[in-house]
């Protein structure tokens, strides 16, 4: 008979260790980076010439001893970048363990010093011209210059953020984004979170856990990143009754769910589609009469967060906040990133006593938004208040301009890249999860890749000092000058000559 089983005991394999329960459950292996690597025993080695093509494999030390991952050391440490290299001969081993050639320790080098070039820039500044004027995948809304600076300001010093000066007692993070938020929406009440996610699972929570909640079926919608509807009102504890059909929903449908068991009523907008033809759904106006004669609250999830009518710009119009404020709705969650143009955040507008309620929720601790998304946020809403968001506000510029304006800019840059590309029609998108479908007209430089792929154009271009993301369209590279900040053109047009030479 043995002892007792330990917590940690010798696992096969230099730099793995073996970890038990103290109930004796299976084991699982951890793995320690800068533990010396183990050798393989795959069956791969069985392969001919597999096996001598591992042995093939540089050492550590051969690697260590390239220019490029010497000076590394000097940059992080010793550790670290040992643990990049046995990282990086970890993934060439399995490669040529499945038929590939073996790598020389130049190579290795390489991929060391790539990988920790990344750790220090990201995230790079890129050029969007995509003509994707929110892009998710590019970060959203660039901020104003006053918002950026903002933020810096306060991630840089000591602040005021929960400090009363005057009385020298502890303050609200939330006081002056509330006042804020206010004034430029006509709310009673506001509260700050990090994103519209969670804003909306915080009203879930304190509003109508272990209640059910009455939602259209056209509305029980999925948006990006997988996140939906149904699963954030079950993971805040209310229970979800759809009700209408995905393409027609009325009143008398929701009032006929309306039992001892209901929390809320809520609204979705549905903010990344677009249901067309035959189709119903009953305003603001109208599930704010059904709550109130049943003592029910409504909420109203909005997305977007656009604080201008978006009508004026030829395009669909957009649900705004104030909008729904006015027409009686308890509480609005929107976001801060997208059509409003500022920081990530998630903002929750409405009724005092609603808003109060999310505010004492525990939960609201958990989601709160960090210094520097407060202050880029309240230097965003203070654009709004001054009447000049389409002069500062990123987005609202890109917007706002004529497309007379981003043909000149369009022409410009073809004047760079002369002999290989020409200006084009085209049409700008909103994206980011708003206006579904909607489009503005615009002007694009055309690259014709030649004898190149247009996906290996492309790739050039996103390789360039500044990378350049445009879109492939027709089998030709398009750059949109409406999504290009306007201090970038310079970063363009070097690039497009750098193109050109190398062509």
């Amino acid at each position: 008979m043995g002892g007792p089983p330990t917590n940690r005991e010798a696992a096969p394999g230099i730099g793995m260790c073996r970890v038990t329960s103290a109930k004796g459950a299976l084991p699982r292996l951890l793995y320690n980076p800068l533990a010396p690597a183990s050798r393989s025993t795959s069956t791969s080695e069985a392969v001919p010439g597999v096996s001598s093509n591992l042995r093939g494999l540089p050492s550590v030390d051969r690697v260590l001893m390239d220019e490029r991952v010497r000076s590394l050391v000097e940059d992080l440490s010793h550790d670290a970048v040992v643990a990049l290299v046995r990282d990086s001969l970890g993934r060439a081993r399995a490669r040529v363990g499945g038929g590939a050639p073996t790598p020389s320790a130049h190579a290795v080098a390489k991929e060391v010093a790539t990988a920790a070039a990344a750790w220090s820039s990201w995230p790079t500044r890129v050029i969007n011209a995509t003509g994707v004027v929110l892009h998710t995948n590019l970060g959203r809304a660039p901020l104003s210059q006053a918002a950026a600076e903002a933020a810096v300001k306060a991630a840089g010093s000591f602040t005021d953020l929960e400090y009363e000066l005057g009385t020298g007692k502890r303050g609200s993070r939330q006081a002056v984004l509330q006042d804020l938020v206010r004034r430029v929406t006509g709310a009673q009440a506001a509260l700050i979170v990090n994103n519209n996610a969670s804003a909306m699972l915080l009203g879930l929570m304190a509003i109508a856990r272990d209640k059910e909640v009455i939602v259209s079926r056209g509305e029980a919608v999925e948006i990006g990143g997988g996140f939906r509807v149904p699963d954030v009102l079950r993971s805040s504890g209310a229970r979800l009754v759809e009700v209408g059909t995905t393409n027609r929903t009325y009143v008398s449908d929701y009032e006929s769910a309306i039992s001892s068991e209901t929390g809320a009523i809520l609204a979705v907008h549905a903010s990344n589609f677009r249901t067309v033809g035959f189709t119903h759904a009953p305003s603001l106006p109208e599930l704010v009469e059904l709550g109130r004669r049943h003592a029910l609250p409504v909420l109203h999830d909005l997305g977007s967060g656009c604080l201008l009518q978006t009508s004026e710009y030829g395009l669909a119009h957009e649900p705004m906040p104030q909008e729904s404020l006015a027409a009686g709705v308890d509480l609005a969650f929107f976001s801060g990133d997208k059509l409003l143009g500022g920081p990530q955040s998630g903002l929750i507008a409405g009724r005092q006593q609603a808003v109060e309620r999310l505010a004492a929720h525990p939960v609201a601790r958990a989601v709160r938004a960090d210094k520097m998304s407060l202050a880029a946020l309240a230097a965003t809403l203070l654009h709004y208040l001054r009447g000049e968001a389409t002069e500062k506000i990123p987005v609202w510029q890109m917007i706002s301009t004529s497309p007379d304006k981003i043909l000149a800019r369009a022409r410009r840059w073809e004047d760079a890249a002369s002999g290989i590309a020409d200006v084009v029609e085209s049409r700008s998108a909103i994206g980011g999860g708003s206006l579904p479908g909607e489009t503005l007209p615009s002007w694009s430089l055309s690259i014709d890749p030649g004898g190149d792929r247009p996906d290996s154009l492309a790739a050039r271009l996103r390789d360039m000092p500044v990378p350049i993301v445009g879109r492939i369209e027709d089998g030709r590279v398009l750059l949109d000058p409406r999504t290009v900040l306007p201090e970038q053109d310079a970063g363009l047009v070097a690039g497009l000559r750098s193109l050109l030479a190398g062509t």
